[in-house]
């Protein structure tokens, strides 16, 4: 392949996934880790993308950046379909769990509506909608209320205050980003609390973050790594990042 033709397909991905990794794109291409860092300083002088450190970023990707839901569903759907499956069986029946806005989480709530006997937590319309989809009458759905925002949360004030009188066994965190210096993290400095407020409700926090969120940072920290008891992502997850979560967090799971 040409070099041109592959910046191409480079800036081609950076613009549907918001982001890409070098790891990603030297298995993509088969080519040198060398080759991909040429190629991303030359579209970066070309002000095509932003070059980050480990990768490259879509113009106008800033800490405070939030796509919306329709936007986010339509990307690493494989990815994510993998680790809500693995992710569903971490859940017992009879459990009361929480489940915080997005579509990783969205993806996960459509594998728990046969568990039975849940009380599920929620600050997403869209979480609530799949359970309320099925019906089942043995499952509770409690939603938190709150302002939304553009990926569909509920958040401030009154999300917060409703989900500190509550105390459930698991919490499923979908995030933003995973950085060893930031945590795990999210664009939206309302959402913080809210999502802060689960994990102070949980007994134990599982995260979803597929492999595109490694050293992603957004403007504020939900937790530190160590916070989390499971970390489920996906196999594009490169030998790297799964020596440095192995280290951090309780434990990791790639789906």
């Amino acid at each position: 392949m040409l070099a041109t033709q592959r910046q191409r397909l480079i800036v081609e991905l950076v613009q549907k996934n918001g982001s890409v990794r070098v790891s990603e794109l030297v298995e993509r291409f088969d080519v040198s880790d060398m080759t991909i860092r040429r190629d991303l300083e030359v579209l970066a002088g070309r002000e095509l993308l932003v070059k980050v450190h480990g990768g490259a970023t879509a113009l106008g990707v800033s800490a405070v950046d939030e796509p919306g839901f329709t936007a986010k569903l339509v990307v690493q759907q494989e990815e994510k379909e993998a680790i809500a499956s693995r992710a569903a069986e971490l859940v017992e029946p009879g459990s009361a769990i929480a489940i915080s806005a997005g579509t990783t989480t969205w993806t996960l709530a459509r594998h728990l509506t046969s568990v039975p006997n849940l009380t599920v937590v929620t600050n997403s319309l869209q979480v609530a909608d799949v359970f309320h989809a099925e019906g089942r009458q043995d499952q509770t759905v409690v939603v938190t209320g709150g302002v939304r925002t553009p990926s569909d949360a509920l958040v401030g004030p009154v999300a917060v205050a409703a989900i500190r009188s509550l105390h459930v066994d698991v919490l499923l965190l979908g995030v933003h980003g995973v950085s060893t210096r930031a945590g795990f993290t999210t664009p939206n400095l309302l959402e913080v609390e809210t999502d802060r407020a689960l994990v102070a409700a949980a007994r134990r926090v599982v995260v979803l973050a597929d492999h595109t969120k490694w050293e992603l940072v957004g403007i504020s920290t939900i937790a530190e790594l160590s916070e989390a008891d499971v970390l489920v992502s996906d196999a594009g997850l490169d030998e790297n990042a799964r020596s440095v979560l192995a280290e951090h967090v309780g434990e990791l799971i790639i789906a």
